[in-house]
């Protein structure tokens, strides 16, 4: 059986436990039925929580941008398409009900200061900040002022970003977990720095994780045992579904493979002490034969 999930940034130190996050995103490309199939997968194969992301569509972009053409399901500018992706408060509601009949935690990225008031709402367990707004100083402001656990991606930014972004977290005594991220769709493995982790746990004395955008399992897996204490990563049904997600996503096969690797890797780890096992005492029994019985 799992462990209990923790329900802030302690308990994913050390390697004990792993939290698992199913990025939904705009994946489920405006379907709450897409969202709840997602959210059932998420669930069935052991993630901690799903996430989702929060616009408003006429702070984010400007009407230039949302005037322009852009074929989508959805018609033919921008604005459609854009407005296509946006889940409504209602259709969040449906989420935050559906997310605790299926006992799982929920949370979503805003990419503006108004969506971030509106979502306080449903008082998710943690705070999530996209690399996006990473740097928006007002914006990390507004976030930590909450004092919620809070997720912070660094991709895009330099140590003299992040150094700001700490300093106003530790401003307000807010717990953050930096997420190492290559902000690329989808990221090559020869960009992804790993050891970017051990460079932000050292010089923050903060809990790291990291959140994935390559196609496959196995760079998460190396970032756990170099001590990420949380792993997000993308989930789509396919990847050749319409969206610019889709293909830095995982699909279920590959998410319940990641799921069950990660799960085993505390397990795997152990705790450093050097000891003899009860049955390794029987085998030296048998081998070191010049030991006298």
């Amino acid at each position: 059986m799992r462990a209990m999930r923790p329900k802030d940034f302690a308990g994913m130190n050390n390697q004990k436990y792993i939290y698992i996050i199913a990025e939904i995103g705009i994946n489920h490309n405006g379907s709450l039925d897409t969202a709840k199939e997602l959210i059932d997968i998420a669930s069935d194969i052991g993630c901690d929580a799903v996430k989702f992301q929060k616009r408003t569509i006429d702070i984010v972009y400007s009407k230039e941008v949302l005037d322009k053409p852009r074929e989508s399901p959805w018609g033919n500018t921008q604005r459609e398409q854009k407005e296509g992706l946006e889940f409504s408060i209602e259709d969040y509601d449906i989420i935050d009900s559906y997310c605790k009949l299926k006992g799982l935690d929920w949370f979503a990225s805003s990419w503006d200061s108004e969506s971030q008031v509106l979502m306080k709402k449903y008082n998710f367990p943690f705070n999530k900040i996209a690399s996006a707004m990473s740097i928006n100083k007002n914006f990390v402001e507004l976030v930590a002022s909450e004092k919620k656990p809070t997720f912070v991606s660094t991709g895009m930014t330099e140590l003299k970003d992040i150094d700001l972004i700490i300093k106003i977290f530790q401003k307000y005594q807010c717990p953050i977990m930096l997420m190492h991220t290559v902000s690329t769709y989808p990221s090559k493995i020869e960009d992804l720095n790993l050891k970017c982790i051990n460079t932000l746990s050292e010089r923050y004395n903060v809990p790291v994780g990291y959140s994935g955008h390559e196609v496959s399992v196995s760079p998460s897996i190396v970032a756990a045992t170099l001590g990420a204490g949380a792993i997000e990563r993308h989930i789509t049904l396919d990847r050749s579904m319409y969206g610019s997600d889709q293909s830095a996503s995982l699909e279920p096969v590959g998410f319940k493979k990641l799921n069950s690797i990660l799960r085993s890797i505390p397990d795997i780890l152990g705790d450093g002490r050097k000891k003899i096992l009860e049955e390794e005492e029987t085998i030296a029994s048998k081998l070191r034969y010049w030991i006298p019985k």
